[in-house]
């Protein structure tokens, strides 16, 4: 039994320890106030992620409304205001009670001004810098501007990407989790392949700001975010209305119109919309045409919070010469722009309502909210292996789906200073729900006659979500321990069953992340990030498997560093290591991806941006991966497809004359297509170049891909098929041909 004496002892002890923390807090508050401002751009529109800079070592970075919350701030301090693509700014703090606004300038971005934030994603420079310097002409080069990520397009321009990370062929984004204004893009359990990813529903000149992270390290990125995740962020307002006309070979011709409606200091509201056709370069037009329109408006409330409210509508329909085994091609049947079957081909759309609403619940906290919904149609033909399942009407395939997808989100930010130490706690939630009826695949011909139904059913997936996220800054250092919990619901019923029946699997997983940075100067982070992530199954392959894997994690680890050895470089390098409990693998007889076993990777990293005179840039990114997995013997556990060898590098030129232009290549090493590496695809290396001259209101260029006219397979696999003539299937490598020297003209007028 304790005594009456060591009782006191100890009440006397927590007495001392409470006095002595109180009189620190009460004596490290009479040092300096807080100091509470806004940060704003010309059109004082509230400027997003500003960094805020204090000689002392303190910083902070403005939220969403523009603010920030500087604290132990005394009159005649000075304080740093960076943001990539404005003038810094040295203000000169006044009266700390007073809440200031501070407003920033555009000018053309100078590698000197850039510094190295304490801020967990400040990797983000690179990408700042990209979309500064190079101008971006497609929605599917949005995703070019991430370091290291390549892409690859195999079905007519018109169905999403292939994408390559970090040693993944993430198909069309099975390990990349890509959002719009907070919305989803991937979709789960999708007709073609789990979490596919179609970005052409975004217009490329109304994207603002890109952020990117690579690994299973943040809190707020759920499901696919396993080699990384992409996010994506309209313009508010914009600075110019314009009409942009771009014609090009193989028929292409694009039409652009961007229009403000709203332009006051509180309000903005503007209208884009574009329409694309392009036969491509195959002997079989592809008969591409798009249509989107957007409109957005960005409103500040009379109580400072923010409001925005977004429309899109997007509709594509295509033709497509497909994949080509490379047999006929070298036999002379057909060239690398024919086709096997040329009916191939298809047609989609997507209807977004999207609404982000920011609160200001005092000067230290906010809450954002993200509610959206979508209407979205999917109808592909695709033809993989020929004749070799059905001899007589051939193999081609529907992949076919209806879907609706809404859901919302909400995180409260609360910033807190206690003493020597910075710090934010966030707490989000929310859910998504996608419905996708008629979710089919069946066999056909000539893409109008239905042969056979092989799966037909309605899908019903929900995801509720909660995380919790703390950074805590002390000095250099910074630390980011965080938590995030994930709960799945999945229902399919089977159309094809003789009864009714609903089949249903519940799975939740818990996904804990530790984030250490140490922040020598402006010019030096060093970081160590370790987290679990996960990726999802197919509704379908988990109520077949009964619940088996349903929600395989991934674990990760990446140590580094950011640094500016020198005013005009920046440079990152990282190691970097994953382990996936379930691999997805692309099967090309089938079109969908089916899960494999456990693998890992591990690879390092290395990115560059280097100024050697002003308005010249030279960006450089190399990333190399070993991935293998570990459940087969050695030679024969090789990942199909994963790349192990990538560089992207480029030159870009950004005046103050009105001239601007560039030229960028792509490397892709060989890879191997099966798992012994006995059929191998092979690397490219292809550059492309563009030129422009702003005058007055008027802005002409030019756009040259493939200048010298390579020829290189852009996207491949390793399949088995069988021609008409053919007694017997072959496997080897099928490929979609690249891009030929390709010459494209625009001219925009800007009012």
């Amino acid at each position: 039994m304790t005594s009456r004496s060591a009782l006191t002892t100890k009440r006397e002890a927590l007495s001392r320890v409470i006095f002595g923390c109180s009189f620190f807090l009460l004596t490290t508050a009479a040092v300096g106030q807080d100091l509470r401002g806004r940060i704003r751009d010309q059109q004082k529109a509230p400027i997003d992620g500003a960094y805020i800079y204090h000689s002392s070592g303190k910083h902070a970075h403005s939220n969403s409304l523009g603010r920030f919350t500087l604290s132990q701030i005394e009159k005649g301090d000075t304080l740093s205001i960076t943001y990539t693509g404005y003038e810094p700014v040295r203000y000169i703090v006044g009266d700390p009670d007073d809440n200031v606004t501070i407003q920033l300038k555009e000018k053309i971005l100078s590698l000197d001004e850039v510094t190295v934030s304490p801020d967990l994603n400040a990797i983000n420079l690179f990408t700042d810098i990209n979309l500064q310097t190079n101008p971006v002409n497609s929605s599917q080069e949005l995703l070019r501007r991430v370091p290291g990520l390549i892409i690859g397009q195999h079905a007519g321009g018109g169905k999403a990407e292939q994408i390559f990370l970090r040693g993944f062929d993430v198909d069309h984004g099975t390990d990349v989790n890509i959002t719009m204004d907070g919305m989803p893009v991937n979709m789960v359990s999708h007709a073609h392949g789990q979490g596919y990813a179609d970005l052409h529903f975004i217009i490329p000149e109304t994207v603002n700001k890109l952020d990117f992270g690579k690994g299973p390290y943040y809190a707020n990125q759920g499901n696919f975010a396993t080699a990384g995740y992409v996010s994506f962020k309209s313009k508010d307002r914009l600075d110019q209305s314009q009409v942009r006309l771009e014609m090009g070979q193989f028929n292409t011709q694009r039409f652009l119109g961007m229009f403000n409606v709203l332009n006051t200091e509180k309000h903005s509201a503007y209208l884009a919309s574009e329409y694309l056709l392009t036969d491509g370069p195959f002997e079989s037009p592809q008969n591409f045409d798009r249509f989107n329109i957007m409109g957005k408006y960005s409103g500040q409330l009379d109580n400072n919070d923010q409001l925005s409210i977004s429309f899109s509508h997007f509709t594509s329909k295509w033709d497509a010469s497909g994949q080509i085994p490379q047999r006929a091609v070298d036999n002379g049947s057909i060239s690398r722009f024919g086709a096997i079957d040329d009916t191939e081909g298809g047609q989609t759309s997507r209807s977004n309502l999207l609404l982000n609403y920011t609160h200001q619940v005092n000067d230290a906290a906010y809450i954002t909210n993200t509610v959206y919904y979508t209407q979205y149609d999917f109808e592909l033909f695709s033809n993989f292996t020929f004749y070799l399942d059905d001899p007589v009407y051939g193999d081609q395939i529907r992949q076919f789906e209806d879907r609706q997808l809404f859901g919302a989100s909400s995180e409260y930010n609360q910033s807190f200073n206690a003493g020597s130490m910075d710090g934010l706690i966030q707490a989000g939630a929310g859910f998504r729900s996608d419905q996708s009826k008629d979710n089919e695949l069946s066999h056909t011909a000539n893409r109008k006659t239905p042969l056979d139904t092989i799966q037909l059913g309605n899908i019903y997936e929900t995801n509720m979500f909660g995380y919790i996220n703390a950074e805590f800054k002390k000095g250099k250092w910074s630390f980011n321990p965080s938590i995030r919990f994930d709960q799945f619901k999945f229902n399919y019923v089977d159309r094809l069953a003789s009864a009714y029946e609903t089949q249903e699997e519940n799975k939740g997983i818990i996904s804990p992340k530790l984030n250490v940075l140490y922040n020598q100067s402006e010019t030096l982070q060093l970081y160590l990030k370790a987290g679990k992530g996960f990726h999802s199954n197919d509704t379908r392959v988990v109520v077949a498997e009964n619940g088996k894997e349903i929600l395989p994690a991934a674990y990760g680890a990446d140590i580094g560093f950011i640094w500016k050895p020198f005013p005009k470089l920046l440079m990152n390098t990282a190691y970097w290591y994953l382990f996936l409990e379930q691999e997805f693998v692309y099967v090309g007889d089938a079109g969908i991806v089916e899960p494999s076993g456990k693998t890992r990777r591990e690879g390092i990293d290395l990115s560059l941006r280097y100024e050697p005179i002003k308005g010249l840039f030279w960006d450089f990114d190399m990333n190399y991966t070993l991935a293998r997995a570990m459940d087969e013997p050695e030679g024969n556990d090789y990942i199909p497809l994963a790349p192990d060898f990538t560089i992207t590098s480029g030159l870009s030129f950004v005046g103050n004359s009105g001239f601007y232009g560039g030229a960028h290549l792509r490397f892709v090493d060989d890879r191997p297509a099966n798992e012994d590496n006995s059929i191998v695809a092979e690397g490219y290396t292809v550059v492309d170049m563009n030129a422009g001259y702003q005058w007055r209101t008027l802005d002409f260029s030019i756009n040259i891909q493939n200048v010298f006219d390579t020829e290189w397979n852009e996207t491949q696999f390793a399949t088995e098929s069988r021609l008409i003539d053919e007694p017997a299937p072959v496997e080897e490598i099928h490929f979609t041909p690249g891009t030929p020297f390709y010459f494209k003209a625009s001219v925009a007028y800007r009012f």
